[in-house]
């Protein structure tokens, strides 16, 4: 169970040393514990079926495994970044697919609520959220909008008296079809550009919302994603998260928390990878003797070993650097960068380690059925989500450009 840190020890300093404390370590091993025995029995269905546990959340609730960030007044664990991100790692090891619901679910949603909500809000929200009673998403990403999700909005807001009335659609939603409670951007004055956006808070049985379908994937296949459709939705006033037009700083300010956990992710996953091929090469025989015997293997292995390493070291720099981040800070100079270049890293070190995973595993690592291959058909999806590859590279570039015309 996720118990919170004594108030007398500082919590977003405690891995800038790139490892952990003793206390942080107890922590990660305690959520492996739970995800081996409780989420890793559902991976091969979920992945199979792309089925949904949702009886899921409400244990995790009950297991102190919901609002790792979030004050214990409101419910939550009361601790850090840093520790969403090891939860993030451990889950991800054990069943990647539930790690990113479980991902946007506490990141996405619920601490972006947090950080942004009234009083109001947080005490008719957070309590739900963080019991498991209700399920999170982020709903910001359009037909056709891609990487430009700000510049490509179409989803409108207009304001009738004591409600916005939404129109419009989303796509590529993280726990659409299933969510209870989703964080939604809108354009409230198209005249201001990307300055003439405003977040919602839109539940499920607000008139006018709808899941249109359920997308099928070719990895995290568990995790529900779908196309959302607002028609004339109707959204109380007092459901707008931030002031009117200023949504754009809730995304922004959230896209650095969002990358440096979604890396906590691509290191869980890789752990698992490299545990599989070392019970693999020594278990595998070929003329007469363990492949973990050939130095070939054994030079792969050890490549693993020092990419998921220097992963580690990144991950956990960053996450901890990302935990001091205000509600008004991200989106801008040496975090935006980092955060950056942390899930730029993770995500194409996780392709190199899951490309040498099944190689070692040859032919049975092909098969669908097989644990690496479930694994590897997971890369794609680390290196589109939350900023594309090559929008890491660009925010990286400028950020470096901009502080050297500074100097």
């Amino acid at each position: 169970m996720v118990s919170a840190a004594p108030a007398s020890e500082p919590t977003a300093s405690r891995a800038s040393a790139f490892d952990l404390s003793a206390e942080q370590q107890e922590m990660l091993e305690a959520a492996d514990r739970y995800a081996r025995q409780q989420l890793y029995p559902l991976a091969r269905r979920m992945d199979d079926e792309e089925w949904w546990p949702a009886d899921a959340f409400g244990r995790l609730g009950q297991e102190g495994y919901l609002g790792i960030a979030i004050p214990q007044s409101y419910g939550g664990a009361g601790l850090d970044l840093v520790s969403t991100g090891l939860v993030a790692q451990a889950f991800s090891r054990w069943n990647h697919a539930f790690g990113l619901s479980w991902l946007a679910h506490d990141n996405l949603c619920t601490h972006n609520l947090y950080r942004h909500a009234n009083e109001a809000q947080r005490r008719r929200y957070l309590p739900g959220l963080c019991s498991g009673q209700l399920l999170g998403a982020l709903a910001l990403t359009e037909p056709g909008a891609g990487s430009d999700a700000l510049g490509s909005m179409r989803t409108s807001a207009r304001r009738e008296g004591e409600h916005y009335v939404l129109n419009g659609s989303k796509i590529y939603i993280t726990n659409g079809p299933v969510a209870d409670v989703l964080l939604t951007y809108a354009r409230t004055a198209p005249e201001l550009g990307t300055h003439g956006i405003s977040a919602f808070i839109v539940e499920k049985g607000f008139p006018g919302f709808g899941v249109a379908q359920k997308l099928t994937k070719m990895g995290f296949r568990g995790s529900q994603t779908g196309e959302l459709v607002f028609q004339d939705c109707r959204v109380p006033v007092e459901n707008r998260l931030g002031a009117e037009h200023d949504g754009v700083g809730v995304v922004m300010s959230g896209l650095d928390l969002e990358r440096a956990t979604i890396a906590a992710i691509c290191l869980g996953i890789a752990e698992r990878a490299l545990q599989l091929s070392v019970d693999y090469a020594q278990t595998r025989r070929q003329f007469d003797r363990p492949i973990a015997e050939f130095e070939m293997i054994q030079a792969k292995l050890a490549d693993m070993y020092v990419w998921i390493e220097t992963m580690r070291s990144l991950v956990y720099r960053v996450l901890s650097a990302a935990d001091a981040l205000g509600s008004e800070a991200g989106g801008r100079g040496r975090i935006h960068a980092l955060s950056a270049a942390s899930v730029m890293y993770a995500s194409e070190t996780l392709a190199k380690v899951l490309a040498d995973a099944l190689q070692i595993h040859g032919g049975s690592g092909y098969i669908w059925e097989s644990e690496v291959n479930r694994l590897y058909r997971a890369i794609k999806m680390l290196e589109i989500g939350a900023g594309t590859t090559e929008v890491r590279q660009l925010i990286i570039s400028r950020e470096l450009l901009a502080s050297s015309a500074t100097r």
